[in-house]
């Protein structure tokens, strides 16, 4: 009987688990406690315990006694359990709590009466519809807020007072219809309220916010940025909002904005940008462009203007964005791309111009493109004139073009290809091709090669794995050589003959 019952300890700790864990729960070295499907919080728990996790339970109400005992307890995590309400000092007495989550529960408001010691407090996905003075009293060391995809209609000063720490606060997916300012959080570094409803945001909101380096607002009904920024603002999101024009003088003390996010709004020109000097990151897709911006700023290296109505790439454009990397212009109606257009950008690595009007690939692109995206276009040649000094492609995509044959040349000027994404043209299955899939095989390169559309009797055959093509091709070079022999021992052939040579016939060969 003693034998049995030390097996049976010695398999609950080889799981992860002590003699004195609750049920339903996994205790790690008596310090990290994680239940899941419990109707209560258990008694029991290890009093050294200082991570405990609850998940996917029917917990109503959380009270004080179910915490006693616990003085150790820094981290108290309770995700999708049911729970509608906490009482009042529940936790107050927990003195090393540090972290506080309740994730997808059913509060209706902020618990009271929480530890001086906290620091990370996140309350998402509840139903907390006000938040009042009390909810935070005496909360000198938090530094972390999060009330994302709750039900709060404002945000005001009297709300969060004396949060002399704070570093982030997140109220993304509210109601929020209007916030006031001034608000007193003198450390605070990032602040969104992504999804709301705002229209408007006073210009005094911002004025003790000094620290301030990333702000979202994005997601909201806001017909222009917001003055009197903070200078020390390093990212600002103003996504899906209904912004028609941006009056870059109004941001221009921005001095270290590196990041601008304007995408999904209603703008149709982006005039002033280059106000904005330090700039890396500029973000206008889904707008109503008609063309590229002009001047843009020179340290820029992502601009991102895709799904737009921009018609033609010209030099002058970008003509001092040497620090530009990724280029995003796909979802436009690009027809005309000048030749070099993109020769200074000399460290440019991804171009996206997928889902234009482009005939062609555009000639003389920058040498360092590592990835060029050209799907769905007009594209009816891939020549060697166009990609022979793109030595350092790696990512080539070509689907949906209307390319019906491959260049040798132009793949061999493509030592570094790994991926060619080719499907989605009409080729034309002859043992030229065939040739093509046998240096791209032997190079090991990925590729979607697609279908054949002719001849008839081919279509639909793929033409990178195809036997009855390879076969056909073999028994054709096989005839061709016969040929070739029994012209050698004829000595027949004149200058007309040597003209049409069973070498360019076979370039040329379409399978039977």
């Amino acid at each position: 009987m003693h034998l049995l019952c030390a097996c049976l300890l010695w398999l609950s700790l080889s799981n992860g688990l002590s003699a004195d864990c609750p049920g339903r729960c996994s205790c790690e070295s008596m310090q990290f406690v994680q239940c899941y499907r419990l109707m209560e919080v258990p008694s029991g728990i290890p009093s050294t315990t200082k991570s405990l996790y609850i998940s996917h339970s029917r917990i109503q109400h959380l009270q004080l006694s179910n915490f006693t005992g616990l003085l150790a307890l820094e981290d108290f995590i309770l995700l999708a359990s049911g729970t509608e309400s906490v009482e009042n000092d529940t936790f107050k007495t927990l003195s090393t709590l540090k972290t506080l989550e309740f994730w997808k529960n059913k509060l209706r408001r902020v618990p009271g009466a929480l530890p001086a010691n906290l620091e990370v407090l996140k309350l998402n996905d509840n139903s907390i519809c006000a938040l009042h003075a009390s909810d935070f009293e005496g909360l000198k060391k938090l530094k972390v807020l999060e009330l994302k995809n709750n039900l709060i209609s404002s945000l005001s000063p009297s709300m969060l007072p004396l949060l002399i720490s704070l570093r982030s606060l997140m109220v993304d997916g509210n109601n929020i219809e209007s916030i006031a300012g001034p608000l007193s959080l003198p450390h605070l570094k990032y602040l969104s309220m992504e999804n709301n409803k705002l229209h408007l945001i006073p210009g005094n909101v911002f004025t003790s916010l000094q620290s301030l380096q990333f702000l979202s607002f994005s997601g909201n009904f806001l017909t222009k940025i917001p003055t009197n920024l903070p200078k020390s603002l390093l990212s600002l999101k103003m996504e899906r909002n209904q912004l028609k024009v941006v009056r870059f003088r109004d941001v221009r003390h921005l001095e270290n904005l590196s990041r601008l996010y304007l995408s999904e709004n209603f703008l149709s020109s982006i005039d002033g940008v280059q106000l904005l000097t330090n700039l890396t990151t500029l973000e206008v897709s889904q707008n109503r462009l008609q063309m590229l911006p002009p001047r843009l700023p020179a340290r820029l290296h992502k601009l991102d203007c895709s799904s737009n109505f921009i018609q033609k790439v010209t030099a002058s454009e970008f003509q001092d964005l040497r620090d530009l990397k990724h280029l995003f212009l796909d979802n436009n109606v690009v027809s005309v791309f000048e030749a070099g257009a993109l020769q200074r950008c000399s460290q440019l690595s991804n171009l996206a111009l997928e889902q234009n009007l482009l005939l062609s690939i555009p000639l003389r692109l920058p040498k360092t493109l590592a990835r060029l995206d050209l799907k769905g276009n007009a594209i009816q040649n891939m020549a060697e004139r166009e990609l022979r000094d793109l030595k350092l492609l790696q990512v080539l995509n070509l689907r949906n073009n209307k390319i019906s044959a491959l260049d040798l040349k132009a793949l061999e000027a493509l030592p570094r290809l790994r991926h060619l994404y080719l499907d989605g043209n009409p080729w034309n299955c002859t043992c030229s091709l065939l040739r093509a899939r046998e240096v791209l095989k032997a190079r090991g390169t990925d590729v979607k090669g697609g279908q054949c559309a002719a001849p008839a009797e081919r279509q639909g055959e793929s033409w990178m794995s195809s036997k009855k093509i390879v076969r056909q091709c073999e028994h054709h070079l096989h005839q061709n050589e016969r040929s070739k022999e029994n012209k050698k021992k004829s000595k027949l052939e004149d200058s007309s003959n040597i003209r049409l040579s069973m070498d360019d016939d076979d370039d040329d060969y379409e399978i039977d």
